[in-house]
């Protein structure tokens, strides 16, 4: 038997730190009684309102749900999101000493109507430009301050297309963390795709893969994802591919030793998050234990009890130490 709860004890040792971009998520919980007067709507009473830690904030939550110490390299706005945003990181005890406030951007916010369980309508407050060049500058000098201070084990780049991770930021980064020996693992996103070179661990979803190779259909049967491995490879020199096939399950590659690990039967309530508990476990895990195939069993699992809940939503310690023992156990 693989002992977990000595593993999820290891997890307190390990520094975790994030860069990318942070949000705020609101959700306006209410119901629907009548159609608006004024245009075909709905009208939604409202009932309750809930701020949540959205982007690369929902994987700092999941890393510190684990018991990691989470620091957070980012750039917000000087406004009253980013109050709210700051005053949720110091409740959950995750260290934003290294988050930057510019006059130039706005904390990005997204705000989802909900009405029995069902999202309605979504509503984003955000700047996607680039950081500007003296951004940039602030942000590597806080991140080598992370390094030095510090001295983190792994380091996940957590990029949602907001600008905060340019390419500058990203090669910077990278060559930081080798200089240092720190993990990298990277949550990428379209537009800065290829940019990760030389990462420890490159976890897209199946439909970024497709996106950024431009095929038309991708098999999640091992010979397909192995190939598409390799394609990736090719451009990026990484170490691991870890691919997650929505409710096909994972796949990983390194050095030849490949294989899918399917999905566990789950009550799905909401997919939205499901890739920030993914990339936060499986780099936890990683950094712990060096060894890929319980990094994808773990994550797998994980990425599949937050599906149960409904929004963003961080995994459960407790939970998942007793499904890791009773499903690999």
């Amino acid at each position: 038997m693989k002992k977990f709860a000595e593993l999820f004890q290891q997890f307190q040792n390990i520094k975790v730190g994030i860069i990318g971009d942070v949000m705020l998520d609101t959700y306006m919980w209410g119901h629907v009684e009548r159609i608006s007067p004024e245009a075909p709507v709905p009208v939604v009473l409202l009932d309750k309102r809930e701020l949540r830690l959205g982007g690369a904030g929902n994987v700092a939550l999941n890393i510190q749900s684990l018991s990691a110490p989470v620091f957070v390299i980012s750039v917000i706005g000087e406004d009253d999101d980013a109050k709210r945003l700051t005053h949720l990181f110091e409740q959950q005890q995750i260290n934003c000493n290294y988050i930057l406030k510019s006059k130039n951007r706005v904390t990005t916010n997204k705000t989802r109507i909900i009405s029995r369980n069902q999202q309605m309508m979504r509503l984003d407050a955000e700047i996607t430009a680039d950081l500007q060049a003296e951004e940039e500058k602030k942000v590597l000098e806080l991140f080598q301050k992370f390094i030095d201070t510090e001295k983190p084990q792994v380091v996940i780049l957590q990029d949602y297309n907001k600008g905060v991770l340019t390419p500058n930021v990203i090669a910077s980064v990278i060559a930081i963390c080798k200089k240092a020996s720190v993990l990298t693992a990277v949550d990428p996103k379209r537009k800065n795709f290829f940019d990760y070179k030389g990462v420890d661990i490159f976890k897209p979803n199946l439909k970024e893969v497709k996106d950024a190779l431009n095929l038309l259909a991708a098999d999640t049967d091992q010979k397909s994802l192995e190939e598409i491995h390799s394609k990736l490879q090719q451009q990026l020199q990484h170490h691991i591919s870890f691919i997650t096939l929505s409710e096909k399950g994972v796949f990983y590659e390194q050095d030849g030793q490949a294989k899918v690990i399917p999905s566990h039967l789950r009550n799905i309530a909401d997919v939205s998050g499901a890739g920030d508990t993914v990339i936060a476990v499986a780099a936890l895990v990683y950094a712990a234990t060096k060894d890929i195939l319980l990094m994808a069993e773990m994550a797998n699992i994980a990425g599949g009890l937050v599906c149960e809940e409904v929004g963003t939503a961080a995994i459960n310690k407790t939970k998942l130490l007793h499904e890791c023992e009773l499903l690999l156990s």
